[in-house]
């Protein structure tokens, strides 16, 4: 049974009938526990109170309290239960439901919002879920407690017991009328609901849109109608739910009132014992308590009925293709296609394509080509089974795609489209995606890394993915396979090939005071993992503080500060909002109010108040000599910051620079104390990884220098060395793991085209389509994957191309033509050009373009 045919209580019957067996005993156990406290009652009242038997009261309290104690247990393992059971139930539903949404064609996600389908997944699920976890539980546990009850109530007294549940009736009539209500005006509230969310997501798709327009007020105005909607739909829901509790509570008030007229009447007249009307009335108020569970259960049921309705309504469609064929092994195929008289109609009445009829043999390049409009991308995703033809049949190797199966569909043809969509998660997963799908198997035995690598150099991903490698900040896990060989690496640009990187880069030396690193990197020389040595922080360390002012540099430090203060605020108080400006001084701009009161209110002198020497600290540790030009260093100021260095690495951060750099050959530095007593410290060794900075900080070891043909030129020089010690697929096997953000966000759209046509290649299907595949790249990337189409891809896989370059045109076997919807002409290169047809003036329009 399709899962959208299903009835609400389907998956409350067909599963985990064994919980749901033994949450019903557990129910069972629970009623003696619930009734037995009111016996218990009644014998504390008659006997041991009224014969003041003390013993017999102990006995009677502590059977009254233990019962008191196991109901409560069988309460909560009963709740238990109900939620367990209701997740899982839950947990299947939304597994089966999502599965059968992945197979709907894509004309259903033409015309459905995602807001719709993300909000009916979650939310509305969600409240599906708490109530199947009690579906069965409540209302037995309710009818069982409700009798139990009423039964102990007869026999205590007949007459009391009819008149107490008189009221009922009345209740069964008014509370279903409320009922409905209550549910119609839910079912609009949550449309309501859908339309609301699928606004905000197509108001959040297209913010570009929205602020390159100024549509601001058009979309609020869009959004205000829903909202007010909401509003007078909340309201009335709210007051005929409160309505429904206000009937309940005035109905629950008559029953005490009936008791305590007509009991105290038999109890004064001598026909009804004290102890009886005082179990009687507790009796009263349990009964009720599965009354009311059984009201909520019925509001729970209509709100669960009316949700699961409205969300297997959505998708409830057949999907084109079963997920694995049926009564047979899958097929494989050499790449053959052809249509027969295949038409295609939206909305029917919209045609797309027009009885196309067309024969591509195997391993045959085709180009289809047309005016915008054509159908010729509606053709290619029609030849690709995104789209089930109207009309008409589509054969693969002889065999009609409407009864193959989505996995042989998938195993025959790859699409890569214009747009193509890249899924959250690094550069390799998507590489990996199609394979992954296709074969179902763990991802390092489907994919050899020499085979990813060489696809990643065929689509020119290369450049990319090696600059995300370099700029990649490594775990100790990922790095232990590389870590000898990148610190060898190091070891060669700063010795063999240090002359041709010291004009781009600053190598790190611990003789020497850095111009293009920070007043506190000069000092520090190193990274702390726990931040404990950072600008903001250095300032509260009372080591470093009582170091800094031993060697006398604490007051050249704060005048340093002050000046960078004073003429930051005096060049750019004018400029607050631009910041450009601001790459020229450590001042970050947010922090320019701050220091321009701070200016004012020194009039030059040095700050008493340990507030204000902390920020011209901070300022004075942030300060780069070799990028900041605001201020110049003071005279002299060098030599001193490196010998405050040696110190501090000693005395501070404990470690000997000295073993390194003349004995130890890159080996790690000596600690010189229990390394327990400061956070791990890590300083700028030759021998030793930085894993708070980057990899081509690492194996530069310095600080790249500033300017934009620096940069150019550095990369220029790191590919150059690291192919010379051939470990640039080392770097490119690192840039794989990349992170791309949310939907690809971080890649630009040529590099996101590059993805897709790379994780195409590797899936490697006898059919490959391409849906002007190439849009975005430039041309040198474009020449490459077309040399690649020709050189390597002729005569073994069949490849149909929509081009919007019709200068790629003679590359390919055959060219299909398409205008209105229709195939009107093909042929080769020259025999279209020949024919100085359709074909002929797309080339001349081009041209003269």
């Amino acid at each position: 049974m399709r899962v959208t045919r299903r009835p609400l209580f389907y998956w409350v019957l067909h599963r985990y009938r064994g919980l749901q067996l033994v949450l019903f005993l557990v129910i069972l156990a629970s009623l003696f526990f619930r009734v037995f406290p009111l016996e218990m009652q009644k014998r504390i009242v008659n006997q041991a109170i009224h014969l003041r038997d003390q013993k017999l009261l102990l006995l009677y309290c502590g059977l009254y309290i233990g019962a008191v104690i196991l109901a409560g247990i069988s309460k909560y393992c009963i709740n238990v239960l109900q939620t367990v059971i209701g997740q899982k139930i839950l947990v299947e539903m939304r597994t089966e439901l999502y599965h059968h949404i992945l197979q709907l064609p894509l004309q259903f996600y033409r015309q459905m919002q995602p807001g719709t389908v993300i909000s009916a997944m979650t939310a509305e699920l969600n409240a599906i879920g708490f109530f199947l976890g009690g579906a069965l539980a409540i209302p037995v546990t309710s009818v069982l407690t409700f009798f139990a009850f009423l039964f102990y109530m007869f026999s205590l007294s007949p007459l009391l017991a009819v008149l107490t549940v008189a009221i009922y009736p009345f209740e069964f009539a008014l509370i279903p009328y409320l009922q409905k209500k209550y549910n119609r005006i839910n079912k609009e509230r949550i449309n309501t609901t859908r339309s609301m969310a699928n606004v905000v997501n197509e108001a959040i798709s297209g913010i570009h849109e929205i602020h390159a327009n100024a549509g601001f007020g058009l979309e609020e105005r869009r959004l205000a109608g829903f909202i007010r909607t909401l509003y007078g739909q909340l309201k009335r829901l709210f007051i005929v739910k409160y309505g429904i509790k206000f009937s309940n509570n005035l109905f629950q008030s008559f029953g005490p009132f009936i008791l305590f007229l007509v009991g105290g009447y038999l109890a004064i007249s001598g026909h009804f014992s004290l102890g009886a009307l005082v179990a009687f009335l507790s009796a009263y108020e349990k009964v009720y308590d599965p009354w009311k569970e059984m009201l909520e259960y019925y509001q729970s049921f209509q709100d669960a009925r009316v949700r699961y309705r409205q969300v297997v309504r959505i998708f409830d469609q057949e999907p084109p293709h079963p997920l694995l064929p049926e009564g047979r092994g899958i097929l494989h195929f050499k790449g053959e296609i052809e249509l027969k008289n295949a038409s295609f109609t939206v909305d029917g009445r919209v045609r797309l394509l027009d009885r196309v009829s067309l024969h591509v043999r195997p391993g045959e390049l085709v180009a289809l080509v047309g005016f915008s409009g054509s159908g010729k991308s509606t053709l290619a995703l029609c030849m690709a089974q995104l789209y089930d033809l109207t009309s008409g049949s589509l054969l693969i190797d002889g065999h009609d795609v409407s009864r193959l199966s989505k996995q042989e569909i998938s195993a025959a043809v790859t699409m890569i489209a214009q747009h193509p969509f890249i899924f959250t998660g690094t550069i390799r997963e998507n590489l990996l995606y199609s394979v992954q799908a296709l074969h179902r198997e763990g991802l390092a035995d489907m994919v050899p890394r020499e085979r990813m690598l060489e696809v990643v150099y065929d689509v020119c991903l290369d450049d990319d993915v090696i600059r995300f490698g370099f700029q990649s900040v490594l775990s100790r896990e990922q790095l232990e396979p590389f870590r000898e060989k990148l610190l060898h690496m190091r070891k060669v640009i700063t010795t063999e090939l240090r002359d041709t990187f010291s004009e781009v880069v600053e190598f790190y030396d611990v003789n020497n005071f850095l111009y293009y690193s920070s007043i506190r990197d000069n000092i520090v020389f190193g990274e702390c993992s726990q931040g404990l040595f950072d600008a903001e922080k250095l300032p509260y360390h009372r080591g470093f503080m009582h170091l800094l002012a031993d060697t006398g540099l604490d007051r050249p430090l704060l005048m340093l500060g002050l000046a960078i203060a004073e003429r930051t605020v005096e060049l750019l108080g004018d400029y607050a909002d631009d910041e450009f400006f601001f790459r020229y001084t450590p001042m970050p701009r947010e922090e320019l109010p701050l220091y321009s009161m701070l200016v004012d209110e020194l009039a030059g002198e040095l700050p008493e108040k340990g507030a204000d020497r902390y920020l011209l600290y901070v300022l004075a540790f942030r300060f780069i000599p070799g990028r900041h030009r605001v201020a110049a260093m003071p005279t002299g100021l060098e030599e001193r910051m490196v010998g405050l260095r040696h110190r501090f690495l000693r005395e501070v951060a404990g470690v000997d620079m000295h073993y390194c750099i003349s004995r130890g050959k890159g080996k790690h530095c000596l600690p010189c104390r229990d390394p327990e007593e400061e956070p791990r410290f890590s300083p700028f060794c030759p021998g030793q990884y930085l894993y708070s900075r980057s990899l081509l900080d690492n194996i530069l070891f310095g600080v790249i220098k500033s300017g934009e043909k620096m940069s150019e030129k550095l990369l220029h020089l790191t590919y150059s060395a690291f192919a010379r010690e051939d470990l640039l697929d080392e770097v490119l096997d690192i840039g794989l793991d990349y992170h791309v953000g949310s939907k690809g966000d971080r890649l630009s759209g040529g590099q996101k085209q590059k993805v897709a046509i790379a994780r195409g290649l590797l899936k490697e299907t006898p059919i490959l389509i391409m849906d002007e595949a190439t849009a975005s790249l430039d041309n040198i990337s474009q020449a490459r994957i077309q040399q690649l189409l020709e050189e390597r891809f002729r005569g073994n896989r069949t490849v149909i191309s929509v081009i919007h370059r019709l200068d790629l045109a003679p590359g390919y076997d055959r060219i299909m033509v398409l205008q209105n919807g229709s195939l009107v002409e093909q042929g080769t290169y020259d025999e279209l050009m020949a024919h100085r047809g359709a074909f002929y003036e797309l080339i001349q329009g081009h041209q003269s373009v």
